[in-house]
């Protein structure tokens, strides 16, 4: 195969797991509307916008909102959001990546970022990783949110690099559905089962390694 031109990263679950900011955010707004969340139901909810993320969990109740009332609804839950993730930190940085992200930009392969996450630059200040990113591409420069490719497609635009020469790096099914979309090799952290489409799966982050990479990719 060719050189590889870019590796573009997911960031939750790939770089950080906010995970848990996400579901305590959408279980503090499902709770003021009286609408039954939990743990099982908030699985459905990973790699979605917030907006597909909301018209998920509204539909478990019985009552109908208008599209104003939906964007103060997701506006509220990215307060609550937003409270949480002031206590991000380098130390929230997932087992290994910060070694392989270094390792990559090292080796002169250009590095991007495509997050359905608005809260993405934020974030990534506080893991203090601005560095190790040659674009950040988020839910706010997008309009098609995953599993359509446009976030991934726009990341190698930006770093000036051909799809079919990047690969993707994903937790999630619909994340992994947008790299193949893309075009991209695409890397699965996570269940074997969910990430079935990747083109290789690795348990975790800290199994991230760059020759082992790229004899995968070759």
């Amino acid at each position: 195969m060719a050189k590889i031109e870019a590796i573009i990263y997911d960031l939750d679950g790939v770089i950080t797991d906010t995970a848990e900011y996400h579901f305590l955010a959408w279980k503090t707004l499902a709770d003021e509307l009286h609408i039954p969340f939990d743990r099982a139901f908030n699985e459905q909810l990973k790699g979605l916008s917030r907006i597909d993320s909301l018209n998920l969990i509204l539909e478990q109740g019985s009552k109908s909102y208008t599209e104003k009332e939906k964007e103060q609804l997701a506006a509220k839950k990215n307060e609550h959001y937003q409270t949480l993730i002031r206590k991000i930190s380098p130390d929230d940085l997932l087992p290994g990546v910060e070694a392989f992200m270094k390792e990559v930009k090292q080796a002169g392969i250009k590095t991007g970022l495509a997050s359905a996450s608005k809260n993405a630059q934020t974030v990534i200040q506080k893991l203090e990783i601005t560095d190790l990113l040659d674009t950040v591409v988020d839910a706010a420069e997008v309009k098609r949110g995953k599993p359509d490719p446009e976030v991934f497609l726009t990341a190698a635009e930006q770093l000036g690099a051909n799809p079919d020469n990047c690969i993707g790096i994903e937790d999630a099914r619909s994340g992994v559905a947008a790299i193949k979309s893309a075009g991209m090799f695409a890397v699965g952290i996570g269940d074997r089962e969910t990430l079935s489409r990747a083109d290789w799966i690795i348990e975790d982050s800290s199994l991230l390694s760059l020759s082992l990479l790229k004899q995968k990719y070759d």
